[in-house]
């Protein structure tokens, strides 16, 4: 068929088509190429989704699996019985933690005046944190509403496990002031480790408990229960209220544990 304007015309066109269909051709391959790598990009994303449902799935499995693990436990040994109206006067009476902590022992009954458990004064600075996370404030540093307290904060992930740093006997779990849900233990005869913010608790006051029981899980996503309005960022959400008590006082909880904040 001749270009219309004759056989110059058609040799024109020929040539024109010629040097355009290697721009097209490439051109078709980019498309193709990037095509391809959208459909593998998409792929990746509908399985990185179905792998993270799985996860979270596994993940609330296993949380429910440890809530009924912990409540059917039944071998634990008991130190005492909490006589549960004393328990609601003392806290019903008592303003500050320091004032619960030293009536701590008028809630309990039958209680040996042998402690079963060895002292853990050898194992002072060694102890670890009762929970994985980030040292997020020391004792005594204010926090950005200016407010001091004798303990620490650990960031945590959502859901973390709180445990048991040594063996102890669970002198308190439950709510407490404006704590929310609070642990405390006791290594040894007038050492409390007081442990704040949790968003369950598995614990019961009389239990003694080996170094590594599960005590609770810390809340998930915007459930901050402690102290602390903060958090430290890498998905750490939550916070844990730690402090310590020796005596009557408290004192630096980062004498006991061992921490990554240096």
């Amino acid at each position: 068929m001749l270009h219309p304007a004759g056989p110059v015309g058609t040799a024109r066109s020929g040539m024109l088509l010629a040097s355009v269909t290697p721009a097209l051709e490439a051109r078709a391959r980019e498309l193709r190429a990037e095509l391809e790598e959208m459909t593998a990009l998409r792929a990746l994303q509908e399985s990185a989704a179905d792998t993270l449902e799985e996860g979270l799935r596994g993940v609330q499995e296993a949380r429910t699996d440890l809530s009924q693990a912990v409540s059917d436990r039944t071998d634990l040994p008991r130190r005492f019985t909490e006589d549960p109206v004393k328990t609601a006067i003392l806290i019903a009476s008592t303003e500050t933690l320091e004032g619960f902590a030293s009536g701590l022992s008028e809630i309990a009954e039958g209680e040996p005046r042998t402690n079963p458990l060895p002292p853990v004064n050898d194992r002072k600075g060694a102890l670890p944190l009762p929970v994985q996370g980030q040292v997020l404030r020391r004792a005594q540093e204010a926090d950005a509403a200016g407010v001091q307290r004798p303990g620490i904060v650990v960031a945590t992930r959502p859901h973390a496990l709180v445990t048991t740093p040594t063996a102890a006997t669970v002198r308190y779990s439950g709510p407490l002031l404006d704590y929310g849900l609070v642990t405390i233990l006791e290594p040894q005869p007038d050492l409390l480790f007081v442990l704040a913010g949790l968003d369950t608790v598995y614990a019961t006051a009389g239990e003694v408990l080996p170094e590594g029981a599960p005590v609770g899980l810390m809340g998930g996503q915007g459930g901050d229960a402690s102290p602390s309005g903060e958090g430290a960022g890498a998905g750490r959400t939550e916070t844990l209220y730690v402090e310590v008590r020796q005596g009557d006082a408290p004192v630096d909880p980062l004498s006991w544990f061992t921490s990554d904040k240096g």
